[in-house]
């Protein structure tokens, strides 16, 4: 039991960790304050609290992903590339400035979140539950990163 917290802890350290460490690496800054934004953008302040949450989520789906199967499995390949997504983002929007190229990772982030409940429902349905969330969330920004572009 005990090696059961420490690996949930770990997880949750090393998504919530990577995720805090992308965001305060790849900030908005000057570019993204002056780009004209749609009527639904929320404030900057919604963002850091709102991932910190969805990153817990998404770290305990791994973990229960990870406690089923084997990192060949296709429910584990599916978490580890919407990681792989999920923090590639914001280096490619808030510091390379490709609204493009970050609306098609966003996309395609959207698709795999999207396949990971599809597959997860029947075999880990906490899992699957806990990505909804996240797929909510995902899709509203990719609605922005998509209006961003538009108005850009």
């Amino acid at each position: 039991m005990a090696k059961r917290h420490r690996s949930l802890a770990l997880f949750i350290v090393l998504v919530v960790g990577i995720g805090w460490a992308v965001g305060a690496t790849n900030l908005p800054g000057a570019w993204y304050a002056g780009l004209h934004k749609p009527l639904f953008n929320p404030p900057n302040w919604i963002f850091a609290p709102t991932w910190t949450v969805l990153y817990v989520m998404i770290a305990v789906a791994g973990w229960r992903t990870y406690l089923q199967d084997d990192a060949t499995a296709l429910p584990m390949q599916l978490w580890l590339a919407q990681m792989i997504l999920n923090f590639l983002w914001s280096p490619i929007f808030f510091t390379l400035h490709h609204m493009t190229f970050a609306l098609a990772i966003i996309l395609t982030l959207l698709a795999v979140i999207v396949s990971f409940i599809w597959v997860q429902w029947h075999e880990n349905r906490v899992a699957a539950a806990l990505f909804i969330p996240y797929a909510g969330w995902v899709a509203f920004a990719s609605l922005l990163n998509y209006s961003l572009y538009r108005l850009n």
